[in-house]
């Protein structure tokens, strides 16, 4: 199995500061502030941490639910996940608490039952789930279109 890689460099304080972070495959990257990780508004721009796990979280579930259908013989036309990922303080730190899915797929040959069974099936074994399963709580709306 590969190994992903990724850099990321921070340069200044943390609050004036400012970061950028590359995929080693190099098909992206971008940067980050603490505007961008902990305010909201106007101005704050570029992307977080949190967007970025939220966006391998969306890719792994779209997968792993792809999977499982064509693995019990009904493949999907179509799979999207969009996952909200929510940092708060606790402790007096910030945590990543809560990790929302919505999965909304296309898939002939199911029922509405069968379709939210499969997402919970690959919500729980995708990889991006396991790495944070007891840390994070996980939500998840699943409807067939």
């Amino acid at each position: 199995m590969p190994t992903s890689h990724a850099t990321a460099a921070w340069e200044g304080g943390l609050k004036g500061g400012k970061g950028s972070f590359k995929a080693g495959s190099g098909t992206f990257g971008g940067a980050y502030s603490f505007a961008t990780r902990f305010e909201q508004g106007p101005g704050a721009g570029g992307t977080t941490p949190e967007e970025l796990i939220a966006a391998a979280h969306a890719a792994c579930l779209s997968m792993a639910l792809s999977a499982g259908l064509e693995k019990v013989g009904t493949p999907a036309t179509r799979v999207e996940t969009r996952a909200a990922c929510t940092i708060e303080t606790v402790g007096g730190g910030p945590k990543i608490t809560v990790m929302a899915l919505t999965v909304r797929g296309r898939v002939p040959g199911i029922d509405q039952a069968a379709f939210q069974k499969a997402a919970e099936v690959a919500k729980e074994s995708c990889p991006v789930s396991g790495a944070m399963k007891g840390n994070v709580k996980f939500t998840l709306d699943a409807k067939l279109e």
